[in-house]
């Protein structure tokens, strides 16, 4: 596959996750008598994943996530020649699903964007949890995470169950994390919402958004690499 087509399949598979999984946080999950709580959004995301690990997989390498693209990199998977534009794919492709989203929910009447499913610590931390707290859980779910894809899509491993993994261990880490910083673990995820999200209060924090996700997934890139890949 040239840039071009691996790029645009990042665009679209970026612009799916925060539609799918931010779309089931705005639209559906406090929906009266029938939301999906954190449950539905924690599912809707892992399926988000799921559904385009299969759909593009095979052409860009399904990262829709910057630090996806740095734990690559660093596990030696993924071309630094090829990083920074995968990461403008993916967060303008973020972007583009979260200004429709926000089309959509405006339709509304009274619609206030609040929030808007962006991620947050301290006053806006879903349960109240501390920026140290938020900065822990964003390290170590990003940092799991890609030990996950890593090993998943491992040439050791079992072909063909890459997507399922990946995408119930997305499921796993937003019902662990949601509480704590409304799960970020993709830098384009946050940065998209944070861009529509009432009061600029999530542009001010969207910081530890980049930086705790890119550090885990750094870290899980260096310890695979040098604990499970084959030497000889």
């Amino acid at each position: 596959m040239n840039l071009t087509q691996k790029l645009t399949a990042e665009f679209i598979g970026t612009f799916w996750l925060v539609l799918g999984g931010c779309g089931s946080a705005v639209l559906a999950a406090a929906f009266p008598g029938l939301g999906i709580g954190f449950l539905g959004v924690a599912l809707a995301f892992g399926l988000t994943v799921m559904t385009l690990v299969y759909g593009l997989g095979h052409i860009s390498g399904a990262h829709f996530n910057p630090a996806v693209s740095f734990g690559l990199w660093m596990g030696g998977r993924f071309p630094a020649k090829e990083l920074l534009p995968y990461i403008i794919a993916q967060v303008l492709g973020g972007i583009a699903g979260a200004a429709i989203l926000y089309l959509i929910a405006s339709g509304k009447t009274g619609f206030e964007a609040g929030g808007f499913a962006a991620n947050g610590y301290g006053e806006h931390s879903p349960g109240g949890y501390s920026l140290p707290a938020a900065l822990v859980t964003e390290v170590v779910m990003t940092m799991m995470f890609l030990f996950i894809i890593l090993g998943a899509t491992d040439k050791r491993a079992p072909a063909g169950f890459a997507g399922i993994a990946i995408g119930l261990g997305l499921t796993l880490i937003h019902l662990i994390s949601i509480p704590v910083t409304n799960t970020s673990v993709n830098p384009a995820r946050s940065t998209s919402q944070a861009l529509f999200a009432d009061g600029g209060w999530a542009m001010g924090q969207l910081w530890l958004f980049w930086v705790a996700p890119i550090v885990g997934a750094l870290i899980a890139g260096l310890v695979y690499k040098m604990a499970f890949e084959k030497t000889e």
